[in-house]
């Protein structure tokens, strides 16, 4: 079954849950012919990516996907020669050339009114740019995005401000962040900021409603206000619980919301922790990725960003999901461990609360967790 959050994206700018002001500047910046470099911030999972590919389709006409190029910081950060890798991106003929990914033109950009849109496709303002343009500039032909930029260190931004500056004519930024405080002023400076704010419940839970409604859903009474209020203002994690419930048959009782969140403290979550316990906080592996070999972050941490990752979990939901498993009795420890690791719990909550990086501090916990661990024989 296809994902919910590809099948069922906005294809328009005025399909996003976001205010009709943001929305209207979203189309005409991307309707100029010289638009801006794009800085989009905002909470987790309210449309972030969903409105740079509606950006990079209207901008680049149909075949936008061959000139459209991602990196993923928050991923990059966990890899070993994270630089390396960030330097490869953006000079993909290597760090000592002068070709980089923001100076080459594709001829796409000189073809895109002979490009034709696949059935189904539209261009997301109701009207292609190429179509609304009528000056003489080299059209853009290449959008490099990186998601999550926030987590870029101030050296590999610093890197990216200087290709921003000497990016060609024809190539353009987005950026989105969660916090884009942690964006140095010089990059932040180059870049129009677009501010999305969180979804208010009444537009998750009125998204939800059309989806079942579109798939022929009959869903418990209550059911999806109680997912719209779990979500939090994530939308996304909103639709993947849905889908989630709905592939299990599970949408018919309001109970069974629980059961599912529930389940997942039982089993991903305990391996994280019992990881942590046998001091096996990070670990690195090299695994083959096509025709390379690639170092991949195992353990504790690794299983931590899988799990986020496949059910959409804020650190703070993390935190609930730890507490159920420590008082749940599922791990077979004494009295004096389990107080040491609640107390510990208990110190990473309150440091969420002053954080915009929640990963670090649960980072922090499971060294503590593997610190108590090592006092402790796990079987």
């Amino acid at each position: 079954m296809a994902s919910w959050l590809e099948e069922k994206a906005p294809r328009r700018f005025d399909e996003l849950l976001l205010p009709e002001s943001v929305c209207e500047y979203l189309i005409r910046a991307s309707l100029q012919s010289n638009p801006p470099h794009l800085l989009l911030s905002g909470p987790t999972g309210i449309g972030k990516t969903v409105a740079w590919r509606l950006i990079a389709r209207q901008v680049l006409g149909p075949s936008w996907q061959s000139t459209t190029h991602i990196i993923q910081a928050k991923d990059l950060a966990k890899t070993a020669g994270a630089m390396k890798k960030f330097e490869e991106f953006l000079r993909p003929e290597g760090s000592s050339s002068k070709d980089t990914l923001a100076g080459r033109t594709s001829l796409d950009a000189y073809y895109s009114t002979l490009s034709s849109a696949i059935e189904g496709d539209v261009a997301p303002a109701g009207i292609e740019s190429f179509e609304h343009q009528d000056d003489d500039r080299v059209p853009i032909s290449r959008i490099i995005v990186i998601e999550d930029a926030d987590f870029l260190g101030k050296a590999r931004q610093s890197y990216l401000r200087r290709m921003v500056e000497e990016s060609s004519r024809s190539a353009r930024f987005i950026f989105t962040a969660r916090t884009p405080s942690r964006i140095i002023d010089a990059l932040r400076s180059r870049t129009q900021m677009i501010r999305f704010p969180a979804i208010p419940r009444k537009g998750i839970e009125g998204r939800l409603n059309e989806i079942v409604l579109e798939e022929n859903l009959s869903p418990d009474r209550g059911i999806i206000g109680d997912i719209a209020h779990i979500s939090n203002g994530n939308l996304r994690k909103a639709i993947f619980l849905t889908q989630l419930l709905s592939q299990r048959d599970l949408l018919g009782d309001r109970k069974n919301l629980q059961t599912v969140l529930a389940a997942t403290s039982i089993r991903e979550v305990q391996r994280v922790i019992e990881e942590a316990l046998r001091g096996r906080v990070h670990q690195w592996r090299w695994e083959k990725n096509g025709n390379k070999n690639s170092r991949v972050l195992k353990g504790a941490m690794g299983q931590l960003d899988e799990l986020m990752k496949k059910y959409h979990l804020e650190a703070e939901e993390v935190v609930e999901h730890f507490y159920t498993l420590f008082t749940a009795s599922r791990l077979h420890l004494d009295e004096e461990v389990l107080s040491k690791l609640l107390i510990a719990l208990a110190e990473c909550d309150v440091s969420l609360k002053h954080t915009a990086v929640g990963r670090i501090q649960l980072e922090l916990f499971l060294h503590q967790v593997a610190e108590i661990g090592s006092k402790q024989v796990i079987a």
